[in-house]
Order: C-alpha cells, then sequence, then structure tokens
C-alpha cells in the first residue's frame, strides 16, 4: 500500500504533544513494514494493506478514536491505535512494531538514536491538561495558585480546608478531608507537561524532583494512563489529579481554574 507519495520507508514516526500541543507522523520503516523495492511503496507493519498501526499517547486518544473512526468511513482504512501511554508507544516504534507513535513531548536525542532512523514530528492537535479532585460537597471550580498546586504534589498540603487554599476559595466550604495525589504509574506525555510546568513555577520541586516523562513522585497512587488518573480520582474521595481536558468532560469531573502570570484564574476550556 502506498502511504503518500514520498519515499518514507527509511522513516519511523511519532506523535506528540509539547506542552498541550500533540504531533504525530506517518510512515514506514525497512525492519518494520513491508516495502516494494522497485516502487520504494511501502505497506502497514501490520502487513495488512487496509490497516495501519499505531500506539502511545493516552492524551490524544479520544481525538484519535472520532478521526480514525471517520476516515475508516470514508475510504475503507482501518487505523488500529493503542492507547498504552507515550512511554509505550516510543518503546514500540523503537521496536518497529507500529506504523506510528503518540507522545506528547518530542522524542530527545537519546530516545532518537535508539531507532536508528530519522523521526519525523507532525503536530496534530493541541489541549490541556487540568487539575481535576474529588471533594464531597464541593461542585465549585475551585481556585488554585501555581505555589499551592506544587505543595499539593510535593505533599506539603495535606489537608484540602488548609488555609492556603480555603483562603483563595472564599464563600465555598471546604471539608476536612485528607488530599490523595493521583499521577500516573507509567511513562507519560502528560506527565512530561504537568511536570515542566510544576519545574517552572516551584523551585523545589524543580530541585528535588524535576520534569519528564517519568518521575519519581514524593507521595500518592498511580494511575495507567489518563484513563487511570481519572478513574482514581472519581473513584476516591479526597483525591487530586491531573488529566487532559477531555477526560475531565467525558467523566463530569469537576476541574480547577488556575493563576496565571497576570494574576487572572483561568478556567480550562476547548477555546
Amino acid at each position: 500500500m502506498k502511504l503518500i507519495s514520498l519515499k518514507l520507508n527509511k522513516l519511523a514516526s511519532i506523535t506528540y504533544s509539547v506542552i498541550s500541543i500533540v504531533l504525530i507522523s506517518c510512515g514506514g520503516n525497512n525492519n518494520s513494514t513491508g516495502t516494494n523495492k522497485d516502487t520504494g511503496d511501502t505497506t502497514a507493519a501490520s502487513g495488512n494493506e487496509k490497516t495501519l498501526l499505531g500506539a502511545g499517547s493516552t492524551f490524544v486518544n479520544p481525538l484519535f478514536s472520532k478521526m480514525f473512526a471517520e476516515y475508516n468511513k470514508k475510504t475503507g482504512m482501518e487505523v488500529n491505535y493503542q492507547s498504552i501511554g507515550s512511554g509505550g508507544g516510543i518503546l514500540q516504534l523503537t521496536n518497529k512494531t507500529v506504523d506510528f507513535g503518540a507522545s506528547d513531548g518530542p522524542l530527545n536525542d537519546e530516545q532518537t538514536g535508539k531507532i536508528g532512523v530519522p523521526v519525523l514530528h507532525i503536530p496534530m492537535a493541541s489541549g490541556a491538561v487540568v487539575l481535576t479532585y474529588n471533594l464531597p460537597g464541593v461542585t465549585a471550580s475551585l481556585k488554585f495558585t501555581p505555589d499551592v498546586i506544587a505543595d499539593i504534589f510535593l505533599g506539603k498540603i495535606k489537608k484540602w480546608d488548609d488555609k492556603r487554599i480555603t483562603s483563595l476559595n472564599a464563600g465555598t466550604t471546604i471539608p476536612s478531608f485528607p488530599i490523595l495525589v493521583a499521577h500516573r504509574s507509567d511513562g507519560s506525555g502528560t506527565t512530561n507537561i504537568f511536570t515542566n510546568y510544576l519545574s517552572k513555577v516551584s523551585p523545589e520541586w524543580s530541585s528535588k524532583v524535576g520534569s519528564g516523562g517519568a518521575v519519581n513522585w514524593p507521595l500518592g497512587l498511580g494511575g495507567k494512563g489518563n484513563e487511570g488518573v481519572s478513574g482514581l480520582v472519581k473513584q476516591t474521595p479526597g483525591a487530586v489529579g491531573y488529566v487532559e481536558l477531555i477526560y475531565a468532560l467525558q467523566n463530569k469531573m469537576t476541574y480547577a481554574q488556575v493563576k496565571n502570570l497576570k494574576g487572572n484564574f483561568i478556567t480550562p476550556s476547548l477555546a
């Protein structure tokens, strides 16, 4: 099957989001796809001319699910995408078992070197990582400042009725629940985005934990994928976690307003 007119049989592919931008490219690789030596046309890793295989980011999976279903209706081409997390997508791409990978953070030099061929990154969509929580009796969108968010995930703020939280949310009665932090257990581009933010707003976080797709969390419970973190928060009173916005919307979960550099509290939205 000819993917595109360019000879991509020497390219691997990756999907990623930088901060909140997701990127993807499709192509083949001599080790992962069938290639016509005479024409240079590339076939899918599945061996089926009507199927492409992809894996990775859970961040972008809701969008991909809709896009690929519509694409199948119009073309008959099936895109089989596994929502296993950015780390898993990079690993499968490195092992040449998929046609494209998906990650919310671009490959670094070491990761690219392991793949052994040029990697093409193409942007697909933008999205927001939001702070979502399960606080019985509270339906309002609570306000948080960057330092408060960092100290919650550092374990320095342990209860929901801490003065640093209640002072930001005058007029809202906040119960004295212990805070349970939910985070990703797998290699994650969403984690990369969130910890990059924490490293920028908190010198203590930057020095003690740092940023990346996988970090040594100071505390909390881990869930696999955005789906896993959403599930943990939704099922656990007092829990707080970070997910892509669509997971909070689909699960009807409350999410926070965050203070920006100009001093305004921003409510995440599709806009």
